[in-house]
C-alpha cells in the first residue's frame, strides 16, 4: 500500500515503517503512521531504553551544531541522511549563531523530501536534495549542492544516526572517505551511530530488526571508532552522545505519544548500547 502521488512528489508505502518515521515518532513528531508507531513499540517493548537512546540523539545534534557554528565558526552544512523535518533542524540551530548560513538536506525517503521542500519553499539559505548517501560522488556533483555550499571552505557535515541503515561496511567506508576527501582542512564531521558494547548484544539487536523488515546493521563501538579513521575527534571524543558536552539548559523535545511515555527514562542505566559518536575535525 502506498500514500498517493501529491504534488509531484513520489508516492511512497505506509504498510511497511520506515527509519525516518520510526525516529519521528520517537522525538514527539506526527508525521508517521500507525506502521511506524507499531514498529517503534515494539522495539521499545523488547529494549525499553531505545526511545532515550533515540532521544539523546536529537539532543546531541543541536549541541554538535551549535558547537560549529558557535565556537568554530563554520557557516555553512551539509545533514546526510537529515529524516523528517522535527524541532531543532540544523538550519534553525546554525543560523541561530551564523544567520544566512546556507544549509543543504540531504535524504533519499519521499515523505522526507516532501515535507522538507513544504517546510524550505521561501528559505533561499536551506535546501533538501534527493539523494542515496551511499553514492556520495552525486552529493558532491549536485547542482543544487555546489550552488549552496562552498568547498574552498571549511564546511558542517553531520551523519547522525544514519550509517546503521547502511548494512554494507564498504558503503559506510566509501561514503566516509569520499566526505573527507571533499572538505578542506578544519571541516568537521558530526557523527553517531548506534553501536553495542559486546558481539552478543550487537547481533542479537540486528536479529530483532531484521525480523521486520527494516534494513539494519548495529555495530561494535571499534568497528564504529574504524569507520571515521582519518578524522580527528575534539574533546571529548567518541563517547556515548549522551555525555558529549552535556547541557541541560538546552531546548527541550517535544513531549512522546502516551503509548511511549512508560520507556521515558529506562535508558538511564543502559551501557551494553548507546549512539556512540561525536565532533571530529578533517585535519
Amino acid at each position: 500500500m502506498t500514500a498517493p502521488n501529491d504534488g509531484g512528489y513520489p508516492a511512497f508505502p505506509i504498510d511497511v515503517p520506515t527509519s525516518a518515521r520510526m525516529y519521528d515518532y520517537s522525538l514527539g513528531g506526527k508525521d508517521n503512521f500507525p506502521v511506524d508507531r507499531k514498529a517503534v513499540l515494539h522495539v521499545c517493548s523488547q529494549q525499553p531504553a531505545s526511545l532515550d537512546v533515540t532521544r539523546e540523539n536529537r539532543l546531541f545534534l543541536y549541541r554538535a551544531v551549535r558547537f560549529m557554528a558557535r565556537d568554530l565558526g563554520i557557516r555553512q552544512f551539509i545533514d546526510l541522511g537529515s529524516g523528517l523535518p522535527t524541532q531543532a533542524n540544523v538550519h534553525q540551530v546554525a543560523q541561530e549563531f551564523q544567520p544566512g548560513a546556507p544549509v543543504v538536506y540531504v535524504d533519499f525517503d519521499p515523505i522526507v523530501l516532501a515535507h522538507g521542500r513544504a517546510l524550505l519553499a521561501d528559505d533561499e539559505t536551506t535546501t533538501v536534495i534527493a539523494a542515496d548517501v551511499t553514492v556520495p560522488e552525486k552529493i558532491l556533483a549536485d547542482e543544487q549542492v555546489r550552488r549552496m555550499i562552498d568547498f574552498s571552505r571549511p564546511v558542517g557535515v553531520l551523519l547522525l544516526s544514519v550509517t546503521h541503515s547502511i548494512v554494507d561496511d564498504a558503503a559506510v567506508h566509501h561514503l566516509l572517505g569520499a566526505v573527507r576527501e571533499a572538505l578542506v582542512p578544519d571541516s568537521y564531521l558530526a557523527y553517531s551511530q548506534l553501536a553495542g558494547t559486546t558481539q552478543e548484544g550487537v547481533d542479537e539487536g540486528n536479529a530483532m530488526v531484521k525480523k521486520m523488515g527494516i534494513p539494519w546493521k548495529n555495530r561494535t563501538l571499534a568497528e564504529v571508532a574504524e569507520f571515521v579513521r582519518g578524522f580527528e575527534p575534539v574533546e571529548p571524543g567518541m563517547v556515548d552522545v549522551k555525555t558529549w558536552r552535556p547541557d541541560p539548559t538546552q531546548p527541550p523535545l517535544s513531549p512522546v505519544d502516551e503509548a511511549l511515555r512508560p520507556y521515558l527514562g529506562r535508558g538511564a542505566e543502559e551501557t551494553r548500547f548507546y549512539e556512540y559518536g561525536g565532533v571530529l575535525r578533517r585535519p
